[in-house]
């Protein structure tokens, strides 16, 4: 099994959640890409390079996976020639000069990088002065957690402060989708997926996952090949204090300064 199999493809079957987050990762992502040169590291199929490219002066994605590259260049076709690119890259040894670019994203990701570090002194060093590095990864501490197939570390709010803090001269964490306790929905899929995780029968891939959303969780939607303005709701992420660990939000974001 590669990337692609954990990789949200294009037609995947995927909860509405799964879909809010999908699009609550480029929507906050596009305010600070206006009129930037912009590089997504581990884009994946490419979902959100079009939604960047609606209001970035450049975007370039990549990906270590052939499958996903050639996903997203397969359907960005002539946008490609325009203002996207999309390349086989590799999230710690980045194709590029210094200073090439004013943000760059990893989301959902650096939980699979053997070197996160040489990847934060990566994007460091392709970014311009005053360049942006947003990372946005689920919360190792939110208590429904369980780990992804090929996952080499996952960051607590404090260990990922502490990886950014000393390249960065600005490091600001977030967190977004509270965690909800109450009814007994909730309650039940807690307990399900709990059991799952402690008898190990959370599947591989995302399609196999997707089959037991759906028995479990209900109606399912297809991802779609590109994001679109307002597909889903979105609420601004909440500041967080970087010095102990959170278990209030699922999602946490990054946003460091160079």
């Amino acid at each position: 099994m590669g990337y692609y199999e954990i990789t949200e493809t294009p037609g995947l079957k995927a909860t509405q959640e799964q879909i809010e987050r999908l699009y609550h990762r480029y929507h906050f992502a596009h305010q600070f890409a206006e009129g930037k040169d912009v590089l997504e590291v581990a884009c994946g199929a490419g979902i959100g390079l079009g939604y960047l490219a609606k209001v970035a002066k450049n975007v370039i994605g990549g990906d270590i996976d052939e499958n996903n590259v050639s996903i997203a260049k397969k359907y960005y076709g002539d946008k490609i020639k325009d203002k996207i690119k999309i390349e086989i890259m590799d999230a710690h040894n980045l194709p590029f000069s210094e200073e090439t670019f004013d943000l760059v994203l990893l989301f959902e990701a650096i939980y699979y990088l053997k070197e996160p570090q040489k990847f934060i002194q990566e994007a460091k060093r392709v970014l311009r002065e005053e360049g942006i590095l947003i990372i946005c990864t689920v919360n190792k501490e939110w208590e429904d957690f369980h780990p992804s197939p090929y996952s080499v570390k996952y960051f607590s709010v404090p260990e990922l402060y502490e990886a950014l803090r000393n390249e960065f001269k600005e490091v600001k964490l977030f967190g977004a989708f509270k965690v909800e306790k109450h009814g007994i929905k909730n309650r039940v899929v807690s307990f399900i997926k709990k059991m799952a995780v402690k008898l190990n029968l959370i599947p591989g891939s995302l399609k196999a996952r997707a089959y037991l959303k759906r028995i479990f969780m209900g109606k399912q939607r297809p991802l779609p090949y590109e994001i679109k303005e307002g597909m889903a709701n979105y609420t601004e992420p909440v500041s967080i204090p970087v010095d102990k660990p959170n278990k209030e939000f699922k999602i946490i974001y990054a946003v460091a300064k160079k």
